[in-house]
């Protein structure tokens, strides 16, 4: 056996598939799968040896397109239509490999494997399994990850970044915050890895917790707080692999009761499964990829708001690692425009907002925010911010791009002008006539004054004012929703005097809002009779508990993104300062029970991640407000100027035949 000539890491808990021989893109290894996206392990009981298979999944009618990889070599891939197909990255047959050791250092040196020098470099022609890492790739994985399960990085938290360079330049030492420790450890101990690299964060790690249900699965929007910690700590390898997975779910077939949802629907989470394989050997499994669409979840909620973070989350990838190759990628951008088409298509509905089920957002449990919720409309029009941003120029993407802006505008015209209510907005809804038949009518929805409840008249402040929870035909929600709210103001959707008066009404009701742990997820609680019908008697959503006006840690980086973007950052660190005194030492909670957040909450899972993750984005920003422009969006000139011009004429189209020539139309 010749002298060790490379190092195979194959423990290293982030490896890519490196070969020389047996490249990727072969059109040998093209194979079909109607539902696993696998990664085969192979186990020797003598040599405790492995064999990786990893897999890409070509989106549904993409055609003929090229695909990137090492060494800036371009392949074609033929992609066929209506079954999934995959790209299987084969990793060295264990009967190929020549002697094994194991170094001092968990590492395995393979004699003749003639893939990797010493250094790390390629030395032939190498594919991972997305196509798209280079030779610094390489070093990291040697570098960052010592095995499966742990995520060992230096104590001062700064890692290089292995997909688009290093990441932020090492500071020196400093003294490190022992909560931000904490918490640092908990979320790099809920990491999830899959083909031997980082895929996610489970929902949490409750050691005390005897019901799981599905806590130990990755769900998309938990795992964009933990996203943005790692984006801003400059790790952002987890973030690619979690796009990338999570796009390939997304052409995945899905059914329930025989039924399919449109294509475009990305999963509400993600659990990786190790199966064993049929056959003589029975050490043989594999990793597998189990999806749900919603069709397993509790209620079988729809999962309508991971599309729109998945985008936010891409775009926040290109913005904070400066890799723009991701989001240009075939298979990427054909993403996107699912999602797109899935949010754009024509229906009944009259108003520009999206109308969803009850359950489809943060609060997925029935709670009477069924039709056009406000937190599904503010992830709405971010999200249409973000693909027209990311958008390739294209032939066949304009007609889509042009129902986007149109969509934009008559959007947020429709929430600013409509949902928005204040004290003098109240009291011109408690002066409205009903039954009015006009184009010109007032009370255009037909909201009944009755509807403005006693509560509100007293709670409602003298100063500022926010966006009310939902709005449809003789239906205002008058709760305050602590995440649509917030989000408005990130994304843009309030206009600035919005924006600013939202930050006044929390600061104005802030022992309502924030009490002893911030944030409620809305306000006020169903109550008596109203909670019964509402919610059906709800065990879970008890008044002050979980959805129904609990307080959630989690809401703590929005909060803090928001006021960094007007420039308020002292009211997101007195938040953070109040969750500091007890947030450790509750073990890290998944919400707060009682009026004042006075409990932990009775089902609360504790370990909760995005809890975790929610507390150290808020700080990072806090560190860095010029880091919060990664998630922040603004409208461009056309978009202002075409508002302005809807509001200074009568926003009321009368009818008639559609005119061609207008850019934008409501």
């Amino acid at each position: 056996m010749a002298t060790t000539e490379a190092i195979l890491q194959v423990l290293s808990g982030a490896g890519p598939c490196v070969f020389s021989s047996d490249p990727c893109f072969r059109s040998s290894d093209l194979t079909f799968s109607s539902k696993l996206h696998i990664k085969r392990v192979k186990k020797r009981a003598s040599r405790f040896m492995k064999m990786f298979k990893c897999s890409n999944v070509l989106q549904n009618g993409i055609g003929n397109h090229w695909f990137k990889g090492l060494g800036d070599r371009d392949r074609s891939v033929n992609a066929t239509i209506n079954r999934l197909q995959l790209l299987r990255c084969k990793g060295p047959q264990a009967e190929r490999v020549g002697g094994v050791n194991e170094g001092g250092n968990g590492t395995w040196f393979v004699d003749g494997a003639n893939t990797l020098n010493l250094n790390g470099a390629a030395s032939g022609e190498h594919t991972d399994c997305f196509g798209a890492w280079d030779a610094q790739q390489l070093t990291r994985e040697k570098e960052g990850f010592a095995s499966k399960g742990a995520l060992n990085q230096e104590k001062e938290g700064l890692a290089t970044n292995g997909a688009v360079g290093t990441g932020r330049d090492a500071s020196p030492k400093v003294s490190v915050d022992p909560i931000e420790e904490e918490a640092w450890e908990l979320l790099r101990n809920s990491m999830v890895y899959y083909c031997g690299s980082p895929i996610g964060t489970i929902a949490a790690n409750d050691p005390t917790s005897s019901s799981v249900l599905n806590y130990d699965q990755v769900f998309i929007r938990d795992f964009i707080p933990s996203g943005i910690a790692f984006l801003l700590k400059g790790e952002y390898d987890i973030v690619r692999n979690f796009l990338l997975h999570t796009l390939q779910l997304q052409s995945w077939e899905k059914t329930m009761d025989c039924h399919s949802p449109g294509q475009g629907l990305m999963p509400a989470s993600f659990k990786v499964r190790t199966v064993r394989l049929d056959g003589d050997d029975d050490f043989a499994t594999e990793e597998v990829l189990d999806p749900d669409f919603g069709e397993a979840a509790i209620g079988r909620v729809a999962p309508v708001d991971s599309g729109l973070w998945w985008i936010i989350l891409l775009r926040a990838y290109g913005k904070c690692s400066g890799d723009l190759s991701l989001q240009e990628r075939i298979d990427v951008q054909t993403g996107i425009k699912m999602i797109l088409r899935l949010c754009l298509a024509d229906g009944f509905d009259m108003f520009p907002t999206l109308l969803v089920t009850d359950g489809s957002c943060m609060i997925d449990r029935r709670m009477g925010i069924h039709g056009h919720p406000l937190e599904i409309q503010a992830l709405f029009y971010s999200a249409l911010l973000c693909a027209r941003e990311m958008l390739a120029p294209e032939d066949g993407s304009a007609d889509l791009i042009r129902a986007l802006n149109n969509r934009l505008v008559a959007l947020s015209f429709h929430i600013r002008e409509y949902y928005w209510i204040d004290l003098r907005k109240l009291n011109e809804i408690y002066r409205y006539k009903t039954e009015e038949y006009s184009y010109d009518a007032v009370n255009k929805f037909n909201i009944y004054p009755d509807q403005v409840s006693p509560w509100l008249v007293e709670w409602m402040p003298n100063q500022g004012g926010y966006l009310i929870g939902n709005l449809q035909p003789a239906h205002m929600d008058f709760r305050f929703f602590s995440l649509g709210n917030i989000w408005s103001i990130v994304s843009g959707l309030a206009t600035r005097d919005q924006s600013n008066a939202i930050l006044d009404f929390i600061e104005a009701k802030w022992s309502d809002l924030i009490a002893d742990m911030p944030l409620k997820i809305c306000y006020p609680a169903l109550e008596g009779q109203e909670w019964q019908i509402i919610t059906g008697s709800d065990p879970k959503n008890t008044p002050w508990s979980y959805h129904n006006a609990g307080s959630w840690p989690t809401l703590l980086w929005q909060l803090t993104a928001a006021c960094v973007k007007m420039n308020r950052p002292e009211i997101a660190a007195r938040a953070v300062e109040i969750a500091e005194r007890r947030i450790s030492r509750d073990k890290w909670p998944e919400y707060y029970d009682t009026k004042k957040a006075r409990f932990i909450g009775k089902q609360a899972h504790l370990f909760q991640t995005w809890s975790i993750a929610g507390y150290l984005v808020a700080k990072l920003l806090l560190a860095d407000p010029s880091a919060a422009r990664m998630l922040m969006t603004d409208e461009d000139p056309e978009l202002v100027s075409a508002f302005s011009c809807m509001i200074s004429t009568n926003p009321r189209r009368k009818r008639g035949q559609k005119n061609s020539k207008k850019t934008f139309m409501v």
